[in-house]
């Protein structure tokens, strides 16, 4: 006769049994779901950032007075561009943020107090916060802008490198990462940025 005979299990402790494992498989299957949907929200967030609404740390004195250094901005994608607008845009890796001053087939002249004309009428300014300055200008005035670009200046003249020097130049289409539209940081400056 064999002693090493092991009893089976009444029916409450199968039931138990049942009862945990299939706990635990719901549990499994509720993580893994919250997991698989967090990575989905990352990724659709991600992408929309990316494509959609660029956000961008603000660094140099190019644009002082209306985006400072450290400031945070959202960009939006544009198919058109105007005067008057900040845009953000590629240049050799890195990306710049300077006002639109003129689009393609316009005509840029800026005097010597750092005026700025387009088709011969002076741009009314209202949005600078630093003196006007010729600043540094080596292209030839007055300026036509080629097919497909579009004549961009900072906001703080006597520092920004810009369309007025041939090592920027007019910016392409490609080149353009978006709009700025808002101020994100600092807090006592967020809101819509003109």
């Amino acid at each position: 006769m064999n002693d090493n005979v092991t009893a089976l299990p009444n029916t409450d402790e199968l039931s138990g049994a049942f009862k945990r494992e299939r706990y635990l498989q719901r549990f499994r299957t509720t993580v893994r779901s919250t997991f698989l949907s967090l990575v989905v929200v990352a990724a659709v967030a991600v992408l929309v950032a990316v494509l959609f609404l660029p956000i961008l740390r603000i660094y140099g004195k190019s644009m002082n007075g209306t985006l400072d250094s450290g400031d945070i901005a959202v960009s939006v994608k544009s198919p058109s561009m105007k005067t008057g607008d900040i845009i953000a845009f590629y240049y050799n890796n890195n990306i710049l943020v300077k006002r639109v001053i003129a689009n393609a087939g316009d005509w840029v002249d800026i005097d010597k107090d750092g005026n700025v004309y387009v088709n011969n009428v002076k741009l009314e300014e209202s949005y600078l916060k630093y003196p006007k300055a010729y600043g540094e200008t080596n292209i030839e005035l007055p300026y036509q802008v080629p097919e497909g670009k579009i004549f961009v200046m900072g906001d703080n003249r006597s520092v920004s490198i810009d369309s007025r020097n041939t090592s920027i130049g007019c910016v392409s289409d490609e080149q353009i990462v978006g709009k700025i539209v808002y101020r994100v940081w600092p807090l006592t400056g967020f809101g819509a940025v003109h």
